[in-house]
């Protein structure tokens, strides 16, 4: 019998992984969702937080706190947890510590029986992604890493506040790491439908405000994290979008963590790319055509995850 409902599972309910749910039960992803967390108490109070939505809300859904068992039959789960950023730390200075957190959440996962699609969004997620890929031995395309999704949108929204238009009218794309490394596809970027190479031969943007507005997508974390100390709702509706993609079989394109098999010269690991997303995680990687200058700054970008992803191998051996 076809399945007629949903259920999610979201591991790690700090504010990351509750914007993700409060994002996600307002558009009516899912008809259930399971809490998963270390601390428990505060699982069981979130889950009671959001089901005071349920008389309000439109779509009827269940949600409550959960262990791992409850992985068994769900059809996508959502990872956020992990030890967050602090004020001035990169992404990849956390790589010791999440990994070992990723690894124990992997081998309880797997050990559930789970045939589902993950999301990946704990940092730093393109390395973290590889190990719990790696470390569950799922079908790399059943694991999905948010990748740049997050660092798109921001480059969207400033590049459309340079040109006085509406962030959705930008298509513009950041690839590789999700972090100080990534690189502005550019000579990807259109503005309603026009590439932006147009708006800057007439004058209406320039090459140094495109490298103003990279500068600020990739610096917005430490932005945000300095003034309130973390960031979540962005990742939050991102991560719904991701999941909406996944569990209505949209096939649309996303900017999220794949794996790389040869793709763009790169090969074992996983980084944000352009993928078509569907029921069964990223279908296919989409190979543009870069410019010589933006191919090595994402060979560079995937060098640098590389030698932290080797790095994140010995913390967990």
């Amino acid at each position: 019998m076809k399945k007629t409902s949903n259920k999610v599972v979201l591991v790690g309910t700090g504010a990351v992984g509750m914007s993700f749910i409060y994002s996600a039960v307002n558009q009516g992803l899912a008809e259930e969702y399971v809490l998963i967390d270390v601390n428990t108490k505060a699982a069981e109070g979130n889950a009671i937080d959001i089901q005071d939505t349920m008389a309000v809300l439109d779509k009827p859904f269940t949600i409550k706190a959960g262990t791992y068992e409850d992985c068994k039959d769900a059809d996508l789960i959502v990872i956020t947890a992990g030890r967050p950023q602090r004020p001035g730390e990169t992404r990849l200075e956390l790589i010791a510590d999440n990994s070992r957190i990723m690894k124990g959440i992997a081998e309880a996962i797997k050990a559930s029986g789970f045939n589902g699609v993950t999301v990946i969004a704990s940092n730093p997620c393109d390395v973290l992604t590889t190990v719990y890929q790696q470390v569950t031995g799922y079908d790399e395309h059943s694991v999905v890493g948010a990748g740049t999704t997050l660092d798109s949108a921001r480059l969207r929204r400033l590049v459309a506040e340079k040109l006085n238009v509406a962030p959705k009218s930008v298509n513009a794309y950041i690839m590789g790491e999700h972090g100080d490394s990534s690189v502005a596809a550019y000579s990807k970027a259109t503005v309603m439908g026009q590439p932006i190479s147009k708006y800057l031969a007439e004058g209406k943007i320039t090459d140094a405000d495109l490298e103003e507005c990279w500068t600020r997508a990739i610096r917005m974390a430490y932005e945000i994290i300095e003034r309130k100390g973390a960031t979540y709702y962005g990742i939050g509706v991102c991560l719904a979008a991701i999941s909406a993609a996944i569990l209505r079989d949209e096939k649309t394109t996303f900017m999220v963590g794949a794996k790389l098999n040869g793709e763009y010269g790169q090969k074992g690991f996983y980084t944000g790319v352009p993928v078509i997303l569907g029921s069964k995680g990223w279908e296919t990687i989409i190979e543009w055509d870069l410019t010589a200058a933006e191919q090595e700054a994402f060979k560079k970008s995937c060098d640098a995850l590389d030698a932290t992803y080797q790095k994140a191998k010995q913390a967990i051996a």
